[in-house]
């Protein structure tokens, strides 16, 4: 594996890991976890594509503490960047939760730098009021973090999420900065989509596996792969039978080399 590392339109320095040969996969880790979580998921499609593992602004090696620097617009410009490095004219790209949505907003944004898109759990799309609920949720986390550490601010959370989550996150934990995970937690006050219908914009063919949690609904991955022009759903939900990164790579990576396959026939 390279280790690569490029300049954001800011100035920030960010990092991340490639592999394999071939075509260009952009693989984004969940917001929590790093570019490791995503490695077991790489090496099953590293023989056919060029996988390129980025540490996402304000995770991992990826240190970023302004929390004004935490935007979707930004993550979507740091994507663009890297394959602008790389020297990619268009990439496959995907990723889980976090990852999912810039994925989203890339391909809504940049039409001709997306190939195809894998949404591993797709992030809730919330009405004002969950909205709120949700930057409540966020800064709570931001405070419990500040205060007491990662650790301590994940715990009260990750109940909530299938067991996979947990081991990605806690894994993560000491290769990240606490101050950057802080930062991190402003996306909250950004807004990815105020309603599913602006996905109709993206033409890309697009794999969507169903969450089954609050954060990343079943019936918002059922909605969108059926209103994307070129939506797909996956058989295999992200669930509480996957405990480790290696499961998940396990569960999806046949569907996803299975769909990956069709864009070449």
């Amino acid at each position: 594996m390279e280790e690569i590392t490029y300049r954001a339109a800011d100035g920030c320095t960010l990092h991340a890991t490639v592999t394999g040969g071939g075509g260009g996969l952009v693989l984004m880790h969940a917001g929590g976890p790093d570019h490791k979580s995503m490695i077991p998921l790489a090496e099953r499609l590293a023989d056919r594509f060029m996988v390129v593992l980025p540490d996402l602004r304000g995770y991992g090696r990826s240190v970023c503490t302004d929390p004004a620097r935490h935007t979707w617009a930004q993550y979507v410009e740091d994507v663009v960047r890297l394959l602008d490095h790389i020297g990619l004219s268009s990439a496959v790209l995907g990723g889980a939760g976090l990852g999912s949505t810039i994925t989203l907003r890339t391909a809504a944004a940049h039409p001709d730098r997306v190939r195809a898109a894998v949404l591993i759990g797709v992030e809730d799309i919330e009405d004002d009021e969950a909205k709120e609920a949700e930057i409540r949720f966020l800064d709570a986390f931001a405070a419990r973090v500040e205060s007491e550490g990662i650790e301590a601010g994940w715990e009260p959370i990750l109940a909530g999420f299938p067991p996979v989550v947990g081991d990605m996150v806690r894994d993560a934990i000491p290769r990240s900065d606490p101050a950057s995970i802080v930062a991190a937690a402003a996306i909250g006050h950004d807004r990815s989509f105020r309603s599913v219908d602006e996905l109709t914009v993206i033409t890309a063919p697009t794999l969507v596996f169903p969450g089954t949690d609050a954060r990343h609904p079943t019936a918002l991955a059922e909605e969108a792969a059926d209103i994307l022009p070129h939506g797909q759903l996956a058989t295999v939900p992200i669930g509480d039978d996957l405990h480790t990164a290696v499961d998940l790579a396990r569960a999806t990576a046949p569907a996803i080399r299975e769909f990956l396959f069709t864009l070449t026939e």
